[in-house]
């Protein structure tokens, strides 16, 4: 009995009030063990009811994350592979220097016995849940703590029960589903707090879809710091902060701390976001998958979770309709049944106008579908091109803002703001006046011909094509002969430099030189 802790007679238990045992049943672990590192199939049986945090030993914990990496991999288990894994990781001392993985590979359960020994499992666990909440409420009472927070923690006990009950125990997640007719009309549906930026509501579950040079990640990345930290985005009022469950296989550490840091955050200032770097998360399209995005879920308190790219997170094609079903299925079924938001960052296909890249099915489950398309120059354009539920704005104009200091980009010096009259000039991004804007801030003569233009274009980032190109420089040119003020900059000049236009009907000159000293946030 090398597992047990013998009690010496003279120590009294349960002296302080506070249990000093934990329920456990070491027979059941040991046989639904042994029985597992010879199946696969009988893993996954068992880990429909089970996890690893139902098992108490340590030492059996050990061995089932073992035979789990070994499933999830696709190798079929067996004791002398547990054992070989458990050596590379210089872990055998663990398991008795390998002697526990041949005692519990030699006397394990037939399938037959398997839900028996599994249950037991389950209600010792679950026995043992609920003896440590009475001890932490004996504790918080004994510490002094109020009624409410005695209240939360039981709310919070009782929330995470049902939880584990709803992922996959018995006919009990079935149950759950029925509608309380008193609570459910009870329930004021009519008013709901969309999500800071008003893309989204609580629960939703959205799709986020553009080019790769769009800067999918980063206008998300922002948008997350920003609401898990309590602040405004997108000019929407400041909210409570959202607890955030990022999960990103597309970005380097080295590209995601820049950025973060070049939003203005920093160790001390990233409040409810955890974010997981290439996590080893199964992929989103199985059954194991998505128990591991639940399992973290759980573990971060998520309210929201972002999946960046989802392409990264799934096994199956993304043309076939099946991957997506399974997806839906497995992993967010599951989050959308708890009132837990995702956004899903995603690629156009060959073909923009037809959206997203792959099978039409992966967007039939969202609740909402957003494009982001760049405009050239720092412009962007977010439109809705499918929802559910029409609340909220269809269509938003943004500007990037950035920094540079040095080589590097000034710490909060980057952030999406809405596209007000000061940024536009009351033109629309992209247009011919929009981009004689663009060209007279950056100084260009307007007598430049269509090669300096160009050039000028590609440093700015702006698209434009030859007709075009050729249409704005004789527009210039035609304003240079005649001599006459700006008409399209006087409007945004003489908002922003008032207080050193004399008169808005100052001449070319001076007002390309007030157009060449106004602040760069006009």
């Amino acid at each position: 009995m090398d597992v047990v802790r013998h009690m010496n007679p003279r120590d009294q238990a349960d002296h302080d009030g506070l249990n000093l045992t934990t329920p456990h049943d070491d027979e059941a672990e040991d046989l639904v063990i042994g029985a597992i590192m010879h199946s696969a199939d009988a893993y996954n049986d068992v880990s429909a009811t089970v996890n690893r945090d139902d098992i108490y030993q340590p030492s059996r914990r050990l061995i089932w994350d073992t035979v789990a990496g070994l499933v999830a991999a696709g190798t079929h288990p067996h004791p002398v592979l547990v054992r070989a894994e458990i050596e590379k990781q210089g872990r055998l001392r663990e398991v008795d220097h390998g002697n526990l993985i041949i005692k519990l590979g030699t006397d394990y359960l037939p399938p037959l016995l398997l839900p028996e020994f599994t249950d037991r499992i389950y209600e010792s666990a679950r026995q043992r849940r609920y003896d440590q909440h009475a001890n932490e409420l004996k504790q918080a009472v004994r510490n002094g703590r109020s009624a409410d927070d005695l209240d939360a923690l039981l709310h919070s006990f009782h929330q995470g029960e049902q939880l584990r009950e709803t992922t996959g125990r018995g006919p009990a997640h079935l149950v759950a589903a029925l509608l309380n007719w008193d609570d459910f009309f009870a329930t004021d549906f009519g008013e709901i707090q969309l999500l800071p930026g008003k893309l989204m509501g609580p629960g939703q579950q959205i799709s986020l879809l553009g080019d790769g040079k769009a800067g999918k990640s980063l206008f998300c990345q922002e948008w997350m710091w920003r609401m898990a930290t309590g602040q405004s985005f997108l000019d929407d009022a400041p909210q409570a902060p959202v607890r955030i469950l990022y999960l990103d296989a597309e970005n380097g550490q080295e590209q995601v701390q820049e950025r973060f840091l070049s939003f203005g955050a920093g160790p001390r200032n990233m409040g409810e976001l955890r974010y997981a770097s290439f996590p080893p998360v199964r992929p989103l399209d199985t059954a194991g998958g998505g128990a591991d995005l639940t399992a973290l879920v759980k573990a971060t308190g998520a309210e929201l979770v972002v999946i960046d790219t989802v392409s990264r997170f799934i096994s199956g094609a993304e043309n076939d309709a099946d991957t997506w079903l399974s997806l839906y299925r497995h992993t967010l079924l599951p989050l959308k049944r708890d009132r837990i938001s995702s956004i899903r960052l995603d690629h156009f296909g060959k073909e923009k106008e037809r959206g997203g890249r792959g099978s039409s099915a992966k967007t039939q489950d969202v609740d909402h579908v957003w494009e982001l398309s760049a405009q050239g120059g720092g412009s962007l354009s977010l439109k809705r091109t499918h929802t559910r539920t029409g609340i909220g704005p269809d269509e938003f104009s943004i500007v990037r803002q950035a920094r540079r200091d040095g080589d590097n980009w000034a710490h909060g010096g980057t952030r999406h703001v809405l596209m007000t009259y000061e940024h536009t000039g009351q033109y629309a991004p992209g247009s011919d006046e929009d981009i004689m804007r663009r060209l007279d801030a950056h100084g260009v003569a307007l007598a430049a011909g269509n090669r300096v233009v160009k050039a000028a274009l590609m440093e700015l980032e702006i698209p434009a094509g030859s007709d075009k190109v050729s249409r704005i420089v004789k527009a210039r040119q035609n304003r240079a002969k005649a001599d006459t003020p700006n008409v399209t900059l006087a409007p945004l000049m003489w908002r922003c430099c008032s207080s050193t236009l004399p008169a808005p009907s100052c001449s070319k000159s001076a007002m390309k030189a007030l157009v060449l000293s106004c602040p760069s946030s006009c």
